[in-house]
């Protein structure tokens, strides 16, 4: 018997072609999606190619990170740098669009994001309770699962997706200043004056903070004469041993330099290169002195003070173009520079277009 004689109804043509037009656009939108993710990998692999074969590439990606304050992680890093090279656009800061509450991104600082301009895309950990069954499948896979007091699985990172976040340059209205590492400290320790640079001084004020973080890592610390103590002919020197825990840096260098020297000293620390889980590995000592001194100019370009990466010990002569290795110094210098960072600048500094944007900078995708 026909449908119509009971009462019901096939569907419109209308509705049929509307459900076959959105189809055809989910299917594109599989599409395209499928191909950015192609193009982010792409990009990623011939960036990481590049800073594995030329060390300039390496000082590139050493400076424009300490734009950012060690910020993003290594993947992200690398997918705006990519994406703001091909738009000419030289980044500063990134922030989300918005909510419509205005109480979020751009549109909580009082700025538009302008029609037509494209998102930069990056990487966000997507954070939700999953159930027993998923944690107790991850668990036998050999995955750590976080569980709460009781048992349960806890609120975590189950998997990452693409978001969109807008740079400064594409927004108009209220003034903004980007609310760098360099000016959230000086603004807390100046008082609100920016002090003037002078040649040979140390303009950043985080001398005295970074010899206590070494401290604080157990370790006695000196100013002491040219090659006077373990110094030889180097500026500074970390001595572990049973007995000995010291670090040792010249005290007739320039009030800059002595500062540059007591981060790097402390990069080497905190790089566990002295001490901890890394210390049984096979690091060439190029590797160790890029990561320092690595560490040491992102640190102190974010504070203020340019450094100028040396070119001889720190060419990557120890990577021979193996991007494993390559990735494994950025991510290292990335963490131990965010860390340093955040015990040197008030706790509030990033925190807000951290949480905004959704970005984790402890994570990245594998």
């Amino acid at each position: 018997m026909p449908a119509g004689r009971l009462g019901l109804r096939g569907p419109s043509l209308p509705a049929a072609r509307r459900r076959g037009q959105e189809a055809t656009m989910a299917k594109k939108e599989t599409e395209e999606h499928t191909e950015l993710l192609a193009k982010i990998k792409a990009d990623f692999d011939d960036r990481l190619a590049r800073l594995a074969a030329d060390p300039q590439q390496w000082i590139e990606f050493v400076e424009r990170a300490a734009v950012f304050g060690a910020r993003y992680t290594l993947t992200n890093q690398i997918l705006l740098m990519v994406q703001a090279h091909e738009r000419g656009i030289e980044p500063r800061y990134f922030l989300s669009y918005g909510n419509r509450a205005g109480t979020s991104g751009w549109r909580a600082r009082g700025r538009q994001v302008r029609l037509d301009e494209q998102a930069f895309k990056v990487w966000a950990p997507v954070r939700r309770r999953p159930t027993e069954e998923q944690a107790q499948e991850w668990e036998a896979a050999g995955r750590t699962v976080k569980r709460d007091d009781k048992g349960r699985p806890a609120v975590q990172v189950v998997g990452f997706q693409l978001i969109s976040v807008f740079e400064l340059s594409q927004t108009d209205g209220e003034p903004f200043e980007p609310p760098t590492v360099q000016r959230v400290r000086r603004m807390k320790v100046a008082g609100g004056q920016l002090p003037r640079l002078l040649t040979g001084d140390d303009p950043t004020g985080a001398y005295d903070d970074l010899v206590k973080l070494i401290k604080d890592e157990g370790y006695a610390f000196e100013l002491a004469p040219a090659r006077s103590g373990y110094l030889g002919t180097a500026n500074g020197v970390t001595v572990t041993g049973p007995t000995t825990r010291l670090v040792q840096v010249r005290e007739d260098v320039d009030p800059a330099q002595r500062v540059k020297t007591t981060a790097h000293e402390l990069a080497h620390i905190r790089c566990e290169h002295t001490a901890g889980t890394r210390l049984g590995e096979d690091l060439h000592r190029g590797r160790k002195e890029t990561e320092a001194e690595s560490v040491a100019h992102l640190v102190c370009k974010a504070l203020g003070l340019d450094t100028h990466v040396y070119s001889d010990a720190y060419v990557l002569g120890w990577a021979n173009g193996d991007l494993n290795l390559i990735r494994e110094c950025a991510e290292t210098i990335l963490r131990v520079s965010k860390k340093i960072l955040f015990d040197l600048t008030p706790a509030d500094a990033d925190s807000s277009a951290v949480a905004e944007t959704g970005l984790d900078v402890g994570s990245q995708p594998a």
